[in-house]
């Protein structure tokens, strides 16, 4: 499974801790380029074979070949057995600079040009198209965790993490940080890709707000404030045998998207709500996202 050693990466600094454990840069003392590395503990069988860990790193690699340009490189993974229980897996990335919390953070006031947003949106799009053309969902998309580089190309991280899926996964909701989380995952009903829509549709708001969307602080909370958004969903699409009762809810109306975020255009707002749909069955695909009006029309400048 492994070819590297961890002895070949010198950690330089720590990059902040994710939901998968503390993330380094470090370098690559063979071609002393900078790497990030993540580990991951993972229980081991009797063989001393960490079985859904050893698909999942296949299935990066898999990816790998196909060498996306809005996708983070997998340079390396290394399997270090800790006790009979336990591997230490570490996954080698590229290392890119910035993400794109930072991004946002630097641009300066009024913050980013239209076009500039749909470029990295188109961008961010095409990423999770070939993710989920292969299978493969982020659920935890995130500024924090979308790279971008200085030439201002757009890759995704922290994918690899996520679990190969079935349909009809019902997961463990700690897997996505509040803000993001769509509905359904909120509601810890069965999901599976139009979580990364939903999130994505939180993210493309972000980068016109430039603060995020939905600040929830609850489960309870979070939906609250979804529904003074999109409005309370009707009784029939309320998924069944949740914990959480759509009476728990004032009778919101939905109401225009650009009250909350003014400074979108008209093809961008109806994108922007086709991704911010509570039915996940409803909600677009990345791949129709991508042939939507909004990105076919370039911006008429107009002389003001």
């Amino acid at each position: 499974m492994a070819h590297g050693t961890s002895l070949q990466y010198e950690r330089v600094a720590e990059i902040g801790g994710g939901a998968y454990g503390t993330v380094y840069k470090a370098r690559d003392t063979e071609s002393g380029r900078f790497v990030a590395l993540k580990s991951v503990r993972v229980q081991t069988d009797h063989n001393g074979l960490p079985i859904s860990t050893v698909r999942e790193v296949a299935l990066l690699k898999r990816l790998e070949q196909f060498d996306h340009p809005n996708v983070v490189r997998l340079m390396d993974v290394c399997a270090t057995q800790r006790t009979d229980q336990e591997t230490k897996v570490t996954l080698v990335f590229e290392h890119v600079e910035q993400d794109l919390k930072t991004y946002l953070e630097k641009a300066p006031a009024p913050g980013l040009a239209p076009e500039r947003i749909k470029d990295l949106m188109k961008q961010l799009l095409c990423g999770l198209a070939f993710l989920h053309s292969n299978r493969v969902m982020h659920r935890d998309l995130k500024p924090e965790n979308i790279l971008v580089t200085s030439q201002g190309q757009v890759k995704l991280a922290d994918f690899g993490l996520a679990r190969m899926y079935s349909c009809h996964m019902a997961l463990t909701p700690v897997v996505v940080t509040l803000w993001y989380r769509p509905p359904e995952v909120l509601l810890q009903s069965s999901y599976a890709t139009p979580v990364d829509i939903w999130s994505s549709g939180c993210i493309f708001a972000e980068m016109f707000k430039r603060k995020p969307l939905f600040c929830g602080e609850s489960e309870v909370d979070q939906l609250g404030k979804i529904f003074e958004v999109i409005g309370l969903p009707p009784e029939e699409e309320w998924p069944t045998g949740v914990t959480i009762s759509r009476k728990h809810f004032p009778p919101f109306s939905a109401r225009p998207i650009t009250d909350f975020v003014p400074e979108i255009n008209e093809q961008g707002a109806q994108l922007l709500l086709e991704m911010l749909t509570f039915d996940p069955c409803d909600r677009i695909s990345a791949l129709n996202a991508l042939d939507h009006p909004y990105f076919r029309n370039e911006e008429i400048l107009t002389e003001t």
